[in-house]
């Protein structure tokens, strides 16, 4: 199983204040003889109108040598994963979640813009000091 991200915690407590609950820690996806596993699964369990409402979570820290390199590798995972989910678990949605300060510097750039356009990312923002759900795109 791979190392959990730095912010996994965070994150996950971001979400269980957001009212969602934890179901997997990580959420395993398997294709042939590949395994993958996306940080984590929820579903909501608060909210009337996201009720029944099933994701997975793949957090990304955004600490290596260069934003354009974390920005390309997460990129790459969120397309892979969201291949395979959408053949094996096709009523679950996929979201990359960043802290505030990512977003601002790379995804509410012009860049960001257009792979959020582009390849319909979906995107959770959290506060690393809050640990609070900020915004969700879309």
């Amino acid at each position: 199983m791979p190392k959990k991200d730095l912010y996994h915690d965070k994150v996950k407590n971001a979400l269980i204040k957001d009212g969602w609950e934890i179901t997997h820690d990580p959420l395993r996806l398997s294709w042939g003889s590949k395994d993958m596993y996306v940080d984590l699964g929820a579903e909501q369990v608060l909210a009337a109108e996201r009720q029944g409402q099933k994701i997975a979570v793949e957090i990304k820290s955004f600490i290596g040598l260069s934003e354009m390199d974390d920005t390309e590798k997460a990129l790459g995972q969120y397309l892979l994963y969201r291949s395979v989910m959408s053949r094996t678990e096709p009523d679950r949605l996929l979201y990359l979640s960043v802290h505030e300060e990512i977003y601002t510097d790379i995804f509410d750039e012009p860049l960001g813009q257009i792979l959020i356009e582009d390849y319909q990312l979906r995107l959770m923002i959290f506060d690393l000091n809050e640990e609070v759900v900020l915004k969700w795109i879309p």
